[in-house]
């Protein structure tokens, strides 16, 4: 019976375990009083365990299943269900709270082995959610916490079973079934540093009613996150050192170009000579006094210099962008959750489910910048314009032409979000018995999801153009007009002209989702183990789109954001499913139960087509401790709306600055710019459009470029195998040291060919620039060169990033779990015991083909900083991950330290561009403490400290801002406190 008890959970033996021991171990320490009651029979009532259609009465699973309990979560002192998760070996990092920005924050996602936040499948209570953005995401943010009973989490494909999207795997978040009272939950941590605040309530109740023929339970709960800048965190200081900088900067055309004579005549004025032979190339700075300064070089740069925002880097004038960023968002999360259900009559029930969420979610990113679109320009009658910059324009060829000027809007406020979303679900349906041994459980749904995006302070290209161009530099349309010439003058621009030039740029997105589902389970017949079972499905679900961005968005009229079109889709699919249990023997000499399984489902979609999936199985418990399980399946997932219909829609590509990182391959600082082949690689920069008197001094300007994505109706489904096996060990002896010892190993792998994926933005650099051999003779007609866009000075405006069917991805590895604990009785508790639980991931490899028939390159131990929250590769692929909490517990207290660490890896360019590849990761772990104690029976206080030791965070070389904050810990030490009450 014992074996039987732990077959399921022993799969990690419920990650609270490994998360925070309490949890489980909380109720094992109580199992000493319930052994006896653990050798009556069980309740007949069978069970449907994650990850299959069957009910079971024995709980076995075949697939490797994680379990977290509700106290586990609550242990870990984080807010947010994504961030308690992530701890764990299976979860790769994707969106959470610091994550986003640009309008697309707040997002809360889960990506399983880094396949992807859009390759596994997210349910409540084994239904579908409703999905969060156009890529088929779900955003966990909308959960009803202060009522999930816990977490599931099956680490291998599921689509047979689900249905598309489950190709990594699938996590079901489960709510309370039932429970009679009232209970409060509130809890708040802060950093060591007294920000970086976070708060959580919630209040359910539930009860019976009719003589206990229906049940109702209500949840609702408010979270708050305050926003963390990185002008609060030493380590952001120098990081993204943007060349886009407050005092203005005059930007020479290489076709219109002024003399060295005049260039050097007035600095000669200033006293400074030995200036380079292309200075008059050089971007020219405005100081205060009027004077000019060169950005590169900062000659007679007279300004701040680690101050108000400035620094001087490798002896150029920079504003770091680290300093101007929230690199936490903001955050405010309002939940309400309903579900009932009542007995019609014996064998007939009606249930009911009402879900409303309404989360907002405030991002900065920095100052506005004069970037992307047509660039405005400086008419040269702008009566703004200093004396000795003048003098220089003078010496043009054409000296009346206007010119081009970067800089920074410090004059008004930094460009930040306002998203809200609402999230609305409603469900109905019914479940009974048809006849002896056979079931029933029809369903419907609806649920909508509405974001809200509202841009503030966003500058009006079309608008500044005017005050330049106004022969009073635009004083007769706003108070002082518009002087970009010199950080004093851009500061104290009038409120007025701060109101003309700037706006709330309103967007407003909308994804619907309609389904419906039959599932009917019956018993087929007895081989003597039990009887054979079946499970039929038949659904339909169809999912709408519609995207409205502002005008100005639409338009490229707004400085520093890519824009983005309007757009639309809908996508249905009907879908047929089975599956079956055939237990062979049972109760035999070394075979205490042998079973096998199987299931398929075929699913019409509309747009794709018919798609099949599959799956096989098989389980042995040779004796009562031991259960070895194994499984395989053909897993399908279709395009979705994102994928099929997007427009051309904008976001921001990192490149970084060369030859720390790529950049742009034409900048003279780059590795293709300085390597041997050079010419060939400045060659095709000028047929790309730079002119050839620029192309010697050509640099880019900042770390990022905008990138295009694109829908493809082309597309076709990926396909993938996933194969698992494994053991799990429960301890054979009833007493004793290691009466409390479970161990369960898994080994899985999956292979996914036809990968739909956007190329990635710096694969399209290196292969049109010949950095991985792709284009041999740096011909301007190579398809990715196609994909470059410049403007007319030849600046990167613009890489395009469709969608395509692409190569193929496969990754396997190990994961282990153990857990054990031992009676410490004599520290005078009857109930008290010591604890150490641990879950492993090693990770054998992770390859990634980019395109079909093409090398397969490794990324197994790669950080990969830049990747977004559903790229492949990921933004991080350790060959080891582990998390481990040991401690002591008892009914009434706990104490214990988590350790979370993740192995040493290289990065990203040691695959792109190995001969010149960048400093990696160190290995990286964090110590935790936590401890709760109980008072009474309805009372609980927990309390705890996160980055006990206050462990910075490590330099990644691909990331934009030096380092990842999804991945690490950008706060430090902090500390939660928290209390739960039951009546």
């Amino acid at each position: 019976m014992r074996g039987t008890r732990l077959a399921i959970s022993a799969s990690l033996l419920t990650v609270s375990f490994a998360l925070a021991a309490p949890a489980f171990a909380q109720e094992a320490a109580q199992d000493a009083a319930q052994d006896k009651a653990a050798e009556a029979p069980v309740d007949a009532r069978e069970i449907v365990v994650t990850g299959s259609l069957i009910q079971r009465p024995n709980n076995t699973a075949v697939s490797p299943i994680v379990s977290v309990g509700e106290a586990a979560l609550k242990e870990t002192g984080q807010v947010n269900l994504q961030d308690a998760l992530n701890q764990f070996p299976s979860f790769t990092t994707a969106g959470n709270a610091n994550t986003g920005g640009q309008g697309t924050g707040g997002r809360a996602s889960i990506n399983l082995h880094g396949l992807g936040t859009n390759r596994n499948l997210v349910l409540l209570d084994g239904k579908r959610l409703p999905l969060s953005d156009i890529n088929g995401n779900v955003d966990i943010n909308i959960l009803p916490e202060s009522i999930m009973g816990g977490v599931d989490v099956i680490t291998g494909g599921a689509s047979a079973i689900y249905g598309s999207d489950a190709i990594s795997g699938v996590v079901n978040f489960k709510t309370l079934r039932a429970f009679d009272g009232v209970r409060l939950d509130a809890q708040n941590s802060i950093s060591e540093r007294g920000d970086g605040y976070k708060f959580n309530g919630s209040l359910a109740f539930g009860t019976g009613f009719a003589e206990d023929r229906g049940h109702v339970i209500a949840a609702f709960s408010y979270a708050q996150q305050d926003a963390v800048n990185g002008s609060s965190r030493d380590f952001f200081f120098d990081k993204t050192p943007s060349s886009f900088i407050g005092t203005g900067t005059f930007v020479p055309s290489a076709t219109n170009a002024p003399t060295v004579d005049a260039v050097s005549g007035v600095f000669s004025g200033y006293g400074v000579g030995g200036l380079p032979n292309n200075v008059n190339l050089l971007n020219l700075g405005f100081n205060n006094d009027g004077t000019l300064f060169t950005q590169t070089g900062a000659r007679n740069y007279k300004g701040a210099n680690g101050t108000n925002g400035y620094l001087v880097v490798g002896n150029n004038v920079r504003m770091p962008v680290g300093q101007q960023i929230d690199f936490a968002n903001a955050l405010k999360r309002k939940t309400a959750f309903l579900k009932a259900d009542y007995d019609l009559t014996p064998s007939l029930t009606a249930y009911g489910q009402f879900m409303y969420v309404d989360l907002s979610v405030h991002t900065a990113s920095g100052g506005s910048l004069t970037q992307f679109g047509t660039l405005t320009t400086v008419p040269v009658t702008n009566p703004f314009i200093p004396d000795d910059l003048k003098t220089i324009l003078a010496s043009r060829p054409n000296p009346n032409a206007p010119f081009t000027w970067n800089g920074r809007y410090v004059g008004v406020p930094y460009k930040n979000w306002d998203e809200n979303y609402v999230v609305e679900q409603y469900m109905a349906g019914l479940k009974g018995d048809i006849a002896s041994g056979w079931s029933f459980d029809l369903f419907a749904s609806y649920d909508q999801s509405v974001h809200d995006q509202q841009l503030n302070d966003a500058v009006i290209k079309g608008r500044v153009q005017t005050l330049l161009n106004a022969a009073d530099g635009g004083a007769s349309i706003c108070a002082g007009g518009f002087n970009p010439f010199g950080d004093a003058n851009a500061r104290s621009l009038s409120d007025a002209c701060v109101n003309y030039i700037t706006k709330t740029a309103f967007s407003k997105e909308k994804l619907a989702q309609t389904q419906a589902q039959l599932q009917v389970n019956g018993k087929l017949f007895d081989l003597g183990a039990g009887p054979a079972q079946i499970a039929l499905v038949a659904g339909y679900r169809k999912n709408t789109y519609s995207y409205v961005p502002d005008s100005d968005l639409a338009a490229q009229n707004i400085e520093a954001v890519i824009a983005s079109q309007p757009a639309s889709g809908r996508i249905s699919v009907k879908e047929f499913a089975a599956q079956v249990d055939i237990p062979l023997l049972a109760d035999k000499p070394f075979v205490r139960e042998l079973g096998i399984g199987g299931a398929i489902r075929h699913s019409d979609y509309s747009v794709t087509g018919g798609v099949t999936s599959y799956e096989v199985d098989a389980r042995w418990r040779p004796v009562d401790a031991l259960l070895f399980r194994g499984s395989y399946q053909r897993a399908v997932r279709a395009p979705n709306i994102g994928e099929l219909f997007s427009p051309q829609t904008g976001t921001q590509l990192v490149i970084g600055t060369p030859p720390g990182a790529l950049g742009d391959p034409c900048d003279v600082r780059s590795n293709a710019r300085t390597g041997a082949d050079g010419a060939k690689v400045a060659e095709l920069c000028v047929a790309q459009g730079i002119p050839q008197a620029a192309i010697s001094s050509y640099t880019f300007p900042t770390t990022a470029t905008g990138q295009l994505v694109s829908g493809n109706t082309n597309l076709t489904p990926e396909r993938a195998d996933t194969f698992n096996v494994g053991f799990v060990l429960n301890s054979p002896f009833e007493s004793g040291p290691l009466a409390d010892f479970t161990l369960s190993v898994d080994y899985y792998n999956i292979a996914v060919k036809n990968v739909i994926s956007t190329v990635p933005g710096l694969t399209v650099l290196s292969k049109c620039f010949n950095l991985d051999g792709s284009n041999p003779t740096y011909d301007k007609n190579n398809l990715y060169c196609g994909l470059l866009v410049r403007d007319n000075s030849g600046q990167l405006t613009t890489v395009a990033t469709p969608y395509l069917n692409l190569g193929a991805v496969k990754t396997d590895g190990v994961e282990a779990q153990v857990n054990w604990t031992v009676p410490a009785r004599f520290l005078g508790d009857e109930s008290g015991r010591f604890f150490v639980n641990s879950a492993v991931g090693w990770l054998h490899k992770y390859k990634l083909q980019l395109l079909p028939g093409a090398a397969y390159l490794d990324y197994t131990g790669i950080s990969n900083g830049a990747a977004g929250v559903s790229s492949l590769p990921p933004r991080a692929t350790p060959k080891w991950k582990a998390v481990t909490s040991f401690g002591y517990r008892s009914d009434a207290a706990t104490l214990g330290l988590r350790w979370r660490y993740q192995s040493k890896m290289e990065d990203t360019t040691s695959v792109l561009t190995p001969a010149t590849a960048q400093v990696g990761v160190p290995a990286y772990a964090l110590w935790d403490m936590f401890g709760s104690v109980r008072i009474a029976k309805t009372f609980e206080i927990r309390a705890g400290v996160n980055n006990l030791f206050d462990k910075g965070l490590p330099f990644v070389a691909s990331s934009q801002n030096g380092t990842d904050v999804a991945l690490y810990d950008p706060i430090g030490r902090s500390f939660y406190l928290g209390a739960k009450v039951s009546f």
